[in-house]
């Protein structure tokens, strides 16, 4: 009986030494199972943290119609995503903020006017009606390698002047803006219907070699030139040689055409650059080899903010609002808050 009681106690021993070989081991990880094999939501290494607005710009919401889909956010938040669209992210620091506030401006000018959209949306992503608007996911597949830099650079751009606003009177401005001009911008008169004491024109100080496309050049034959001119303007004469076509030339003071005979019909250089996809009314012609050729400098409307203007006065010290109230006349940059 003794040998058997010795049997069960030597065999209790060695379950509790085997139960504690499994036990202490899940006693030491229980603690940290959650860490190692939790299921939380991985962190994309892509992105840093949400975009969060500076306090004056958190402050305004906005409908803003993106396609066919009306999407709530605030100012900063939009702004952020045009700056993306409208300016390359390479540029200096002070040329973006320039950028941050003069959409800003055009944002508040546009809800204070009314917009395009009316109760619908205060604003869309059509560049070709409001600004253009790029989201975070598809500027980083275009920035590539360069995606966290380039993205900072813009938040930074738009916090960093919350609330900022370019004001003439008091009130935003129509702070509209372009690529690049031919060395001085338009006054708005020149080239829309009204001018306006803010858009005149002033020297800009173009960085040419280091503009794509500054110069360009394109070309119509007859019959490409008559099919657009005439659904325009069916009442023109396109008959006899293609040098008699256009002539009686009339520049502005930013040396772009302001208007000119087509067919013995006047129409701005605006117009005509609209009609034939010109990337500006900077321009002058010449038949070459059966062809109408014209031979354009700058992009844009030429009005107001030059984009490669302000990066030029950014590289060369110029702070965004020296850049401001250089392109736009007579206004103040400070934050707007109406009554």
């Amino acid at each position: 009986m003794k040998r058997g009681s010795q049997v069960r106690q030597s065999i209790a021993v060695s379950a509790v030494l085997l139960a504690a070989l499994f036990i202490l081991p899940l006693a030491v990880i229980v603690p940290f199972r959650s860490e190692l094999f939790g299921r939380e939501t991985p962190v994309d290494e892509t992105e840093g943290e949400p975009f969060v607005s500076g306090d004056l710009d958190a402050r305004t919401a906005l409908k803003v119609l993106n396609g066919d889909q009306v999407e709530e956010m605030d100012l900063g938040t939009y702004l952020v995503g045009v700056v993306r669209a409208e300016m390359p992210a390479s540029f200096e620091p002070e040329a973006l903020k320039a950028q941050a506030v003069a959409a800003r401006t055009y944002t508040l000018y546009k809800i204070q006017t009314g917009g395009n959209h009316g109760e619908t949306a205060d604003i869309c992503t059509d560049s070709t009606c409001c600004q253009a608007y790029i989201g975070e996911e598809r500027a980083r597949s275009n920035w590539g390698e360069n995606a966290d830099e380039y993205e900072k650079k813009i938040e930074d751009a738009v916090t960093g002047t919350d609330g900022q606003t370019i004001l003439y009177g008091g009130v935003p401005i129509l702070a509209v803006f372009h690529s690049s001009s031919a060395g001085l911008t338009r006054a708005a008169g020149e080239v829309w219907l009204n001018d306006l004491p803010y858009l005149q024109a002033v020297d800009s100080p173009e960085a040419k070699d280091a503009i794509p496309n500054y110069y360009s050049r394109s070309e119509f034959t007859a019959e490409a030139f008559k099919t657009k001119f005439l659904a325009a303007h069916p009442e023109a004469d396109l008959s006899g040689p293609m040098s008699g076509w256009l002539g009686n030339a009339v520049t502005d003071t930013a040396g772009s055409v302001a208007t000119l005979s087509v067919g013995g019909v006047t129409v701005k250089g605006s117009e005509l650059r609209s009609i034939l996809g010109l990337r500006s009314a900077c321009f002058e012609w010449e038949v070459e080899d059966g062809k109408l050729v014209f031979f354009v400098t700058g992009y844009g409307h030429g009005v107001g903010l030059s984009q490669y203007g302000a990066n030029q006065m950014a590289a060369e010290g110029a702070d965004y609002q020296e850049i401001l109230t250089h392109y736009y006349t007579g206004v103040t940059v400070e934050p707007y808050l109406p009554g």
